[in-house]
């Protein structure tokens, strides 16, 4: 039986895979940073391992006793990527690590954009991202040390979790605006677009990366786009506002949000086109599409 550690275990998207890779057939240890964490995932019939992203020498042993890591904790903690690439250095066995496509993503402040990017399409990230990519980079550059290493970047995830988290962030985050605003939300004009992903198709993603993709992979995970403008119509139908939407200016949400998640996600374009998934490792995402997921409050 093939053993997988993951970190993230009891988070949306480590959790999900955690939950696939049992039913796989994989024995699953998960890195928990609490006891609330740790029954949760056991639920799930996987191992709890009690520590954080900072415990570097448990991750490095961790890593070194499976067959296949997942980190679906952090896009951005250089230190905890390299103990697990200590771990994993000259064994050829497995690290699939998980990004996020705002490292192609723009200061737009709620504008749209023309630009759309695959894996082949060279950018130069906005230098609150430069730090992700750089990590990225590192992983994909581990293929040279021995390690089969390969980088997922999904784009906004929807839907439910199937594992120990049910909700997961952007989709969410503007449901709760909404309520408290009575009408969707969206940064200035909301006509900026990002692309999406929903979460069991990104778990298949996640299982085929495993089976068959190649070191030093890297893979976009997408399957369609909407305007943040449409996603408040849709959130706004859905809570019985009439499709009703207000704009959220960008000052205001970066106080209530933080520079990241309001500048970066919120308020920016990440178009992107999952080529090499489909194409390299047969992918075929195919469940409901984000602004109906939302509509009937799946998102």
């Amino acid at each position: 039986m093939q053993r997988a550690f993951l970190t993230g275990a009891a988070g949306y998207i480590g959790g999900s895979v955690a939950r696939r890779l049992r039913q796989e057939g994989f024995e699953v240890a998960g890195l928990v940073r609490s006891a609330d964490g740790a029954a949760r995932v056991e639920a799930l019939g996987v191992a709890p391992v009690l520590g954080t992203l900072d415990d570097a020498a448990l991750l490095e042993v961790q890593a070194a006793a499976a067959d296949v890591v997942v980190n679906a904790a952090s896009s951005d903690h250089r230190g905890a990527v390299e103990a697990l690439l200590r771990g994993l250095q000259g064994t050829g066995k497995t690290l699939v690590h998980t990004s996020g496509s705002s490292i192609v993503a723009d200061d737009a402040g709620g504008e749209p954009s023309d630009l759309v990017y695959d894996e082949r399409t060279p950018f130069t990230p906005v230098p609150a991202r430069a730090a992700r990519v750089a990590i990225d980079r590192l992983v994909t550059g581990a293929a040279q040390e021995g390690v089969r290493s390969i980088v997922l970047c999904p784009t906004m995830i929807y839907g439910h979790g199937t594992g120990a988290k049910r909700d997961s962030i952007q989709v969410p985050t503007l449901v709760r605006a909404a309520e408290v605003r009575g009408a969707g939300v969206h940064v200035g004009r909301g006509l900026n677009v990002w692309s999406n992903v929903h979460i069991e198709d990104l778990v298949d993603l996640y299982l085929l990366a495993i089976e068959r993709a190649e070191p030093g992979s890297f893979f976009f995970a997408e399957n369609g786009e909407a305007a943040l403008r449409d996603i408040a119509i849709a959130i706004s139908k859905r809570l019985g506002f009439g499709g009703r939407t207000v704009a959220w200016p960008l000052d205001e949400a970066i106080r209530e949000l933080g520079e990241g998640s309001a500048r970066y996600s919120l308020g920016s374009n990440s178009r992107v086109r999952a080529a090499a998934a489909r194409q390299l490792l047969g992918w075929t995402p195919r469940r409901t599409s984000l602004l109906e997921d939302v509509e009937l409050g799946r998102g």
